[in-house]
C-alpha cells in the first residue's frame, strides 16, 4: 500500500482527535541513534589505534596521515552531499548515507595494510558527509520553532556520550577478540540500523502515526512539513552557494560554527595527549578524567536547547533567543585558557568540563541553519554550513600540532583555542543580524 495513502487514512482516522500525536519524537529518537552511530564510526580508530598500528606496521606519521584523511573527503563531499539531499529527499539520502560509511566501517576490519586503510577512510568521509545536514533537514521539518534547539540538541548530545558510554565495552571486545573485530561489530550495527530507519522514517506528510492536530501544529510554529514532489526540488546552480553567502546571517554563522568546533575537534584529538604531556597523568587516570568534559558537554547541549525554547515559548524574540545561549557558551568557552596557570590536575579538570559544557551550549549552530535556510535549498545550506564547521577537523589539529611541536607545551594551544571560542561570538553578535528565513530567487 503506497505511504502517501496509509498516511492520509491514518489521519482520516484521526483526523477528530483533539491532541496533537507525537510522531515527531519517534523520528527525533532515529535521528539520535544515527548520530551516536555516526561518531562512533568516525573516532572508533582512535580506539584500535595502538593495536592497529602494529599488526600493519603504520608509524605514527603515517597514522596521522589515516587520521587526518577522513576529515579532507569529509569536507569536500559536504556540498555535493547537500546538493543529493536537495534531491533525494532525507530518507533516500539517510538510508544511502547510513549504509555505506557503515559498509566502510566494516571493511576496515579487513584492512592489510596503510593504502587499503586510507582508501577506506577516505570512502567513510564521503559517504558520513550528506549525515548532518539531513538531521537539519529533518528537524526544520518535524519540529516547529519552539522546539527546534531542543531537538537539535538531543541529537546532537550523540557527538558526546558515544564514546564515553560505550568505550568500557569497545576496549572489553578488542582484548577478548582483536582490533578488526571492533570494525565489523559496529559496522554491522549501522547497517541494520540503515535498515531500521528506511523501515520507519517518512516525511511529515506520508508518515502513518501522524495526525492533522500534530500537522497543523508543526505547521503554525514554522515547521516545513508540506512534501516537495521531486519535479519541484531545487536545481543546483553554482551560484546558489555565492547568493547563500551574501546573506550575513548565514556566513555570521558559518564563522561561529567553525570558530565553536575548534574546540570540540581538540576534545576529540589533542586532549588526551595534553592530560599526558602537559599534565603527566598515567593513562589509566586519563580514561577516567576524559570522560568528565565529554558528559559535561552533553549536558551543555541540551541545556543550551532548552534555554533556547524556554526563551522563545516566554514571549522572548528569536534573535535573542537563538543567540544568547550560544553567545554566552562561546564567550564561557574561552575560560578554558586558564588551564595555563593552574597546578592542580583535578582544577584543570574542572576547567576543561566548564569550558566543553560551554561549548556544547554554543553547539546549537544547526537550529540557525533550520530557521534561516531558503525552503528549497536546506540540503545545500546544510551542506556549506558543515563544510565551514568542519574546516575545523582540518586546521585546528595541525595549528595545535605546530604550536606544540615548536614550543613544547600546550599552553600557546590553549590560546589558540581560546580566541577562536571568542572569535565565535564576535560572529554571532557583530555579523549574524535578525534571524528569519532567507528568501531566495
Amino acid at each position: 500500500m503506497p505511504d502517501a495513502f496509509v498516511a492520509t487514512e491514518a489521519r482520516a482516522a484521526a483526523g477528530s482527535a483533539v491532541r496533537p500525536s507525537r510522531a515527531r519524537y519517534g523520528v527525533l529518537a532515529l535521528i539520535a541513534g544515527a548520530t551516536m552511530i555516526n561518531y562512533l564510526d568516525r573516532t572508533i580508530l582512535g580506539i584500535a589505534a595502538p593495536s592497529l598500528s602494529k599488526d600493519l606496521g603504520i608509524d605514527a606519521a603515517m597514522m596521522g596521515l589515516v587520521f587526518s584523511i577522513f576529515s579532507w573527503s569529509y569536507v569536500l563531499a559536504q556540498v555535493p552531499g547537500g546538493l543529493l539531499l536537495d534531491r533525494l529527499g532525507s530518507r533516500l539520502t539517510y538510508f544511502l548515507s547510513l549504509v555505506l560509511w557503515s559498509a566502510f566501517t566494516l571493511i576496515q576490519g579487513f584492512a592489510t595494510g596503510l593504502w587499503s586503510l586510507l582508501i577506506m577512510r577516505l570512502g567513510l568521509g564521503f559517504s558520513e558527509a550528506p549525515a548532518f545536514p539531513t538531521n537539519n533537514r529533518v528537524v526544520a521539518s518535524w519540529f516547529p520553532a519552539n522546539e527546534r534547539a531542543l531537538a537539535t540538541g538531543t541529537y546532537t548530545v550523540g557527538e558526546y556520550i558515544g564514546l564515553a558510554c560505550f568505550s568500557p565495552m569497545l576496549f572489553a571486545l578488542m582484548a577478548a577478540f582483536t582490533w578488526r573485530s571492533l570494525f565489523w561489530v559496529v559496522g554491522a550495527v549501522g547497517i541494520l540500523y540503515g535498515v531500521l530507519w528506511w523501515w520507519r522514517y517518512r516525511d511529515p506528510q506520508r508518515h502513518p502515526r501522524v495526525n492533522r492536530a500534530e500537522l497543523d501544529y508543526i505547521e503554525a510554529g514554522g515547521g516545513l512539513t508540506t512534501y516537495i514532489p521531486k519535479q519541484e526540488r531545487a536545481r543546483f546552480q553554482w551560484r546558489d552557494i555565492g547568493q547563500l553567502l551574501k546573506y550575513r546571517q548565514f556566513s555570521g554563522i558559518c564563522v561561529g560554527q567553525f570558530a565553536g568546533n575548534s574546540m570540540l575537534v581538540f576534545f576529540l584529538t589533542w586532549f588526551p595527549s595534553y592530560l599526558s604531556e602537559q599534565r603527566h597523568m598515567e593513562w589509566l587516570h586519563i580514561g577516567f578524567f576524559a570522560i568528565a568534559p565529554f558528559l559535561a558537554a552533553a549536558v551543555g547541549v541540551l541545556f543550551g536547547g532548552w534555554f533556547s525554547d524556554y526563551m522563545l515559548r516566554r514571549g522572548v524574540s528569536v534573535n535573542i533567543a537563538r543567540k544568547l545561549p550560544i553567545i554566552t557558551g562561546l564567550l564561557l568557552a574561552s575560560v578554558i585558557v586558564a588551564a595555563n596557570y593552574i597546578e592542580s590536575n583535578t582544577l584543570v579538570i574542572v576547567v576543561m568540563s566548564v569550558a566543553f559544557f560551554a561549548q556544547g551550549m554554543a553547539a546549537l549552530g544547526w537550529t540557525l541553519v533550520a530557521d534561516i535556510a531558503p525552503a528549497k535549498h536546506l540540503g545545500l545550506a546544510g551542506g556549506i554550513f558543515n563544510l565551514a564547521a568542519n574546516l575545523a577537523g582540518i586546521i585546528t589539529p595541525l595549528v595545535v600540532g605546530f604550536i606544540v611541536s615548536a614550543s613544547g607545551s600546550f599552553a600557546g594551544a590553549l590560546l589558540y583555542i581560546s580566541a577562536m571560542a571568542l572569535l565565535g561570538a564576535l560572529a554571532y553578535i557583530f555579523m549574524v543580524g535578525d534571524i528569519k528565513r532567507i528568501e531566495m530567487e
